[in-house]
């Protein structure tokens, strides 16, 4: 029976969860990034402009999907308490990103994925085998996760257009977190994926941003 009980709790938080960052406009903790009080009436978008930055932050809002679905399904897996707030407190951090890309979504007049249930629900069983990996190997998963985030980011500050200071303003203050959480991770006591399980990574993140860009 307690087993079941367990089993049943995990269910009920899990698609909680799920719910709340697919459909729900939870409000982040934090104001949205702003750029500097000069660029603050910046250069009005054309139409091709504003077509580019909006399929980027599509991709970014996914991102966030995704990471919200892999640190909730950690902090289920992992029997550690420290191990499991330091997910639970990233997760949180992780929702301010979601709202912000969301945010930015609707004042660039673009939508997010039409596949977001299939993402987060691959994302969480990716979360839920690291999870089961052991702790080290978990936040392993953790760092390179934020790395290879935060490259991506690191790409979108070139693509953007040089008009667009929102946007590039907001996608800098998520990298500058991203490296934030790897750092973390490393010294909670990360130990490093072997390189195929990297490689695999590297493989699924070019798919999903490459599908993301138009769906």
């Amino acid at each position: 029976m307690p087993s079941a009980i367990v089993m049943l709790h995990f269910l009920i938080v899990s698609v909680d969860n799920a719910l709340r960052t697919l459909f729900s406009s939870t409000p982040a903790s934090r104001p949205m990034p702003m750029p500097e009080s000069a660029d603050i009436n910046q250069q009005p978008l054309n139409p091709e402009e504003k077509m580019l930055s909006g399929a980027l932050m599509r991709v970014n809002h996914v991102g966030e999907i995704c990471a919200q679905a892999l640190y909730r399904a950690q902090a289920v897996s992992t029997a550690n308490p420290s191990l499991k707030h330091h997910f639970e407190k990233a997760a949180g951090e992780e929702t301010d990103h979601l709202a912000w890309t969301r945010q930015r979504l609707v004042e660039l007049g673009a939508r997010p994925s039409v596949l977001n249930p299939v993402w987060y629900a691959g994302a969480f069983a990716i979360g839920l085998l690291a999870g089961r990996a052991g702790n080290a190997l978990s936040l392993g998963f953790v760092v390179e996760t934020e790395r290879q985030v935060e490259r991506h980011l690191e790409s979108h500050l070139a693509l953007l257009p040089a008009t667009d200071k929102r946007s590039r303003h907001l996608v800098q203050a998520m990298k500058d977190d991203e490296v934030r959480h790897a750092v973390a991770a490393e010294n909670a006591g990360a130990q490093p994926l072997p390189a195929p399980v990297t490689w695999m990574m590297r493989r699924a993140s070019t798919v999903m941003t490459t599908v993301a860009k138009h769906l």
